[in-house]
């Protein structure tokens, strides 16, 4: 089934949605937080109607359908065998980093990650009490994408107790290749880390198959913590399910301890909609990449026409990191905000005074929005320059 044989081209968005209302009112095109505007894949929503029309809505639980269908996910798409034990259900994965965070060491242990990233990577630590050490990521020698500066991270690594690994990487669009997966479990090893690694736009992988770091080696399964969930894939990440698998038992049993009576167990409709999508939602997964892949290019390609702005390419997801340091404003978020774009500001990404330049655009919304969103970036910075010419 191709792109064709689904709506990909009408925005979907519900009076409530958190990114739509922030600019209520206004003409603003939203492209923040990260979900996207197209509907769920049919058979997710059958599944919900079903579920909805049983009108059975007591407490539940996974079940042995679901699990297997996580089991035969992982085969498929990873080539991961995995223990039906490994797994703990969870409503969403930044309580999963919270609970690492408090699971893992002491108070005061060192947690680290690489910057820019995902906001909660770097309030987790602090919120459980540990000391958050970051590294900041680098473009590499063509300036075309990000990567790891190895000798810093050597450098940082006795400090860890806990490494906070995003990948693919948000925002930053990478997909970690298995050279800078080993490097990173090389230090694991040699300074005793557990990993954490947030994998949830693994699915949305441009090109090739994703690589789950736990997958390396039996040994590196054992010190790591995957965090996985549909909710990105198939644009459920309000139905909050989500899912951790643990191998190593004593980590497991503490994983499990520290969210015992604080983590709500995952409602009935979030587990309906995750067998759903994992069983069913293969031909839109499919289609959707292909969007996303055409829709990365356009963007890619809008924000090397426009002045003072500059783009790595996206290998996953739908999220690009757009550098602003060379666009004459102090507040790029702001600047394209008045300019009708709302964009994620890129200060809340890691340090501020690193990152408060670059914004976060979300491009999962049909590609003529994306396009009318792009047209008037593009304008408002060559105005800008425009203006900034005629002011010598």
């Amino acid at each position: 089934m191709a792109e064709r044989d689904f709506d990909f081209a009408t925005p979907v968005h519900a009076a409530d949605s958190v990114r739509w209302s922030r600019f209520a009112g206004r003409d603003v095109i939203p492209l923040t937080l990260a979900d996207m505007d197209f509907a769920a894949p049919p058979a997710v929503i059958d599944a919900l109607r079903r579920r909805a029309e049983s009108g059975a809505f007591g407490y539940g639980q996974p079940t042995a359908s679901l699990v297997e269908a996580v089991l035969e996910h992982c085969r498929r798409a990873y080539g991961w065998a995995i223990d039906p034990h490994w797994l703990v259900w969870l409503p969403g994965l930044v309580p999963a980093l919270h609970v690492a965070c408090r699971a893992v060491g002491a108070a005061g242990d060192g947690v680290l990650t690489a910057t820019p990233v995902y906001p909660p990577f770097l309030s987790a630590p602090i919120a459980a009490g540990r000391k958050l050490i970051t590294l900041p990521l680098v473009r590499d020698e063509y300036g075309q994408s990000w990567t790891w500066d190895f000798c810093a991270l050597t450098a940082l690594a006795k400090s860890a107790r806990l490494l906070l690994l995003c990948h693919p990487h948000n925002p930053v669009g990478r997909v970690w290749n298995e050279a800078e997966l080993w490097q990173i479990a090389h230090l694991a090893e040699k300074y005793d880390w557990v990993v954490v690694s947030d994998e949830i736009h693994g699915d949305l992988t441009h090109l090739g198959r994703h690589k789950p770091f736990a997958t390396l080696a039996p040994e590196l399964a054992q010190r790591t913590i995957t965090l996985m969930a549909p909710s990105k894939t198939y644009n459920i990440a309000g139905l909050a399910c989500a899912y951790a698998i643990i191998p190593h038992e004593g980590l497991r049993n503490a994983f499990r301890a520290v969210a015992k009576g604080i983590v709500p167990d995952v409602n009935v409709m979030g587990l309906t909609a995750c067998e759903a999508a994992l069983r069913e939602g293969e031909p839109w997964r499919c289609a959707l990449i292909e969007v996303l892949r055409a829709q990365a290019a356009q963007v890619e390609q809008a924000i090397a026409a426009m002045p003072g702005l500059s783009v790595s390419r996206v290998e996953a997801g739908f999220l690009a990191w757009i550098d602003c340091r060379d666009l004459p404003v102090p507040d790029p978020a702001a600047f394209f905000e008045a300019a009708g774009v709302g964009l994620s500001a890129g200060a809340a990404f890691g340090p501020a005074d690193a990152y408060r330049r670059f914004v976060r655009l979300n491009f999962g919304t049909p590609r003529g929005l994306l396009a009318e969103a792009l047209a008037r970036m593009e304008k408002a910075c060559r105005q800008l320059f425009a203006a900034s010419v005629s002011n010598e």
